[in-house]
């Protein structure tokens, strides 16, 4: 079955540094098949039979043992990121792929997280939940916006990893391929 696995925070400035070439090769030799990275922030489709959250798992043991890195990691099968591309909840609103982000959660996020996370958006902004996704519009950048900054911060109570809808779709594509 494909798999995506998302590695949140890796290769962003001089901390968490992953090669990966090398961790397709790690990933290899510990006998996931045709194992695929897309740019250099932690994505990966792979074939496994392992359940999503077993194989996040792996992937973080694989990961602390070759790298000596502590990263969070998220793992949607290639359906469940069918259904994610299919909701498109923002479709009409979300005109810029590159400001259009999808935060990937380990659990679904609850009311009160989703009303406390609505409330910090500025009012071109806009946020919608559909299940273990938060779908985010950033009109005017991540740059200042207090939603972006919550979202991408560790303060979820959960982990969630964040990725651009361009991104997005073209993981999709590999893992339909």
């Amino acid at each position: 079955m494909r798999q995506v696995l998302l590695l949140r925070g890796i290769n962003i400035g001089p901390r968490n540094r992953i090669s990966m070439p090398s961790l397709r090769e790690r990933l290899t030799a510990a006998g996931f098949v045709d194992v695929r990275t897309h740019l250099q922030s932690g994505n990966i489709v792979l074939c496994s039979d392992a359940s999503p959250e077993q194989l996040a798992g792996e992937c973080r043991r694989l990961i602390a043992d070759g790298y000596g890195l502590n990263i969070d990691v998220v793992a949607r099968t290639g359906e469940e990121l069918a259904g994610v591309v299919r909701r498109n909840p923002l479709a009409e609103v979300a005109v810029d792929p590159k400001r259009y982000q999808v935060s990937f959660c380990s659990e679904e996020p609850d009311e009160e997280l989703v009303h406390r996370l609505s409330a910090l958006a500025a009012p071109a902004e806009r946020l919608v939940a559909a299940g273990r996704e938060l779908y985010a519009w950033h009109p005017d950048g991540i740059a200042r916006s207090r939603l972006w900054a919550e979202l991408g911060g560790r303060r979820m109570g959960m982990t969630v990893t964040s990725r651009n809808w361009t991104t997005v779709t073209t993981l999709l594509a590999i893992a339909q391929e």
